[in-house]
C-alpha cells in the first residue's frame, strides 16, 4: 500500500507513535510519504521505504497575521497524493490534521480517491478540540473521515461522549513499543546506571514535553519526600513551559542538585535501563506511551489513576496508581517500591511480559487490515 501519514513533529507521544508506525510500515514493504512541517523526532535518518515531505511554510502574506498553516498543509497533503497515488491518509491528532485532509481529499475528488484515516490521541480530544473555536470543525473532521481509531478505550468513549459522533465506529488501536529498542538492561549495561547516578543512589525518571497537564512541579515534589528518605537522583528529560516551575520547585524544596534536566532527548531507552522508577503526575494521559515504553525496559510504573494509563500499568502488578493529586500517597508507594527488592523485581518481570503484549508486531498489523478494509469500500 501507499500510505500518506501526517503527525506534529515534535517530542509527544501521538509524533512518536506516527514515526514508528512510518518506520514499521517501511520495514513490512509499505511505501510510506510522512507529510509535516519538519521531520518526527524518530525519524532523523534514513528509512527503508519512507519518504518526507515538509510543508512550505515560507511564504509571507500581508494581510494575514498568522500562517495559515493548516491551508498549506492540505496543498502539500494533496500534492503529494497526486503525485504518488496514495491509497492511504493517515493523519495523527485531530487538529489541525483532519480538516486539512478532508481538504485535500475534496481537492482530489476529479484526479484520484483516497481514504482518509484519522487517530485520535488525546489532547486533541479533551482539550483542544472541546475549545469552542475548534469544537465544530474536530467533529465534522472525525465525522467525514473514512475511519477512526483512538489509542485507548478510554479515549473512544470520551470522544462519544464529548462530541456526541456515536454512529462513527471509532476502533481501539493502542500504542505500540518497539522491544528491540526498548529492552530490559542486560549485564553490559550496567554501567549506564553509573554515570546517570552515584553509586548507592535510586534513579527516578520522568519524560515528557513539560506541558501543563503533565504536572511536572508535582513529579519534583514526590521525588523531594523519597529524597528525605533514601539517596537519589530524579532525571527530567523534555522541555517545555513547565520546565521553568519545576526547576524553582527543586530549588525551593532544596534538592536542585539531586535533579538532573536533560532537555530534549531523542533516544530514551538508554535512560530507561538505567532507572529504578519511572513517574508520571499527569492531570490526564489518554494512554501513556513513556509508561510502556519504561515497562518494555523493565521499570514500574508510578502514576496517577487516570485516563488511559489503567489499560497500560496493572495496579500493584507492574506499578502502582494512585488517585490524582495524592502525592503524599504516591511518595509512600515510592518508598514502597524502591525499598522492597522482592517486590520491585516482581513487577519488573510483569512490566516486561505485560509490554510485550504491546509489541509493534502485533499493533501494526490491526492498522494494516483496517487500511485495507477502508480502501476495499
Amino acid at each position: 500500500m501507499r500510505i500518506g501519514l501526517t503527525c506534529y513533529p515534535t517530542y509527544g507521544g501521538s509524533g512518536a507513535v506516527a514515526a514508528e508506525l512510518a518506520l514499521a510500515l517501511g520495514r513490512r514493504g509499505h511505501e510510506v510519504h510522512v507529510i509535516s512541517y519538519s521531520s518526527p523526532f524518530r525519524l532523523r535518518s534514513f528509512a527503508e521505504n519512507v519518504s518526507f515531505h515538509e510543508v512550505d511554510l515560507s511564504g509571507t502574506y500581508p494581510l494575514l497575521e498568522y500562517f495559515p498553516y493548516s491551508l498549506a498543509l492540505a496543498v502539500k497533503q494533496h500534492e503529494v497524493a497526486l503525485r504518488e497515488q496514495l491509497d492511504i491518509l493517515h493523519v495523527h491528532y485531530a487538529i489541525p490534521h483532519a480538516p486539512a485532509a478532508f481538504l485535500a481529499k475534496q481537492m482530489l475528488e476529479e484526479d484520484h480517491e483516497i481514504k482518509v484515516v484519522t487517530t485520535l490521541h488525546g489532547t486533541d480530544i479533551t482539550l483542544v478540540g472541546l475549545e469552542s473555536s475548534f469544537f465544530t470543525v474536530t467533529k465534522f473532521a472525525i465525522e467525514r473521515s473514512d475511519a477512526v481509531t483512538a489509542v485507548s478505550a478510554f479515549l473512544r468513549d470520551a470522544t462519544y461522549q464529548e462530541f456526541g459522533c456515536v454512529a462513527c465506529g471509532i476502533e481501539v488501536i493502542p500504542n505500540f513499543v518497539n522491544l528491540d529498542e526498548f529492552r530490559p538492561a542486560a549485564a553490559s549495561d550496567s554501567a549506564e546506571c553509573v554515570r546517570i547516578a552515584p553509586p548507592g543512589h535510586k534513579t527516578l525518571v520522568h519524560i515528557s514535553n513539560f506541558r501543563e497537564v503533565k504536572r511536572v512541579p508535582d513529579v519534583v515534589r514526590v521525588f523531594a519526600k523519597v529524597r528525605e528518605r533514601m539517596p537519589a537522583i530524579l532525571v527530567l528529560a523534555g522541555d517545555g513551559p513547565q520546565r521553568p516551575d519545576a526547576a524553582q520547585e527543586a530549588e525551593r524544596l532544596d534538592v536542585a542538585e539531586d535533579v538532573r534536566f536533560l532537555g530534549k532527548v531523542d533516544a530514551v531507552a538508554e535512560l530507561l535501563r538505567a532507572a529504578d522508577l519511572y513517574l508520571l503526575a499527569s492531570r490526564s494521559e489518554s494512554f501513556g506511551l513513556s509508561a510502556l515504553e519504561a515497562m518494555a525496559c523493565g521499570v514500574p510504573v508510578l502514576a496517577p489513576k487516570v485516563g488511559g494509563l489503567p489499560e497500560v500499568v496493572e495496579d500493584g502488578v507492574t506499578g502502582a496508581l494512585i488517585p490524582l493529586g495524592d502525592l503524599e500517597g504516591m511518595s509512600q508507594k515510592a518508598l514502597e517500591l524502591l525499598s522492597d527488592t522482592a517486590l520491585h523485581a516482581s513487577m519488573r518481570r510483569a512490566g516486561i511480559e505485560r509490554a510485550m503484549q504491546f509489541d509493534t508486531d502485533h499493533i501494526v498489523p490491526l492498522y494494516e487490515d483496517l487500511y485495507r478494509r477502508v480502501i476495499a469500500r
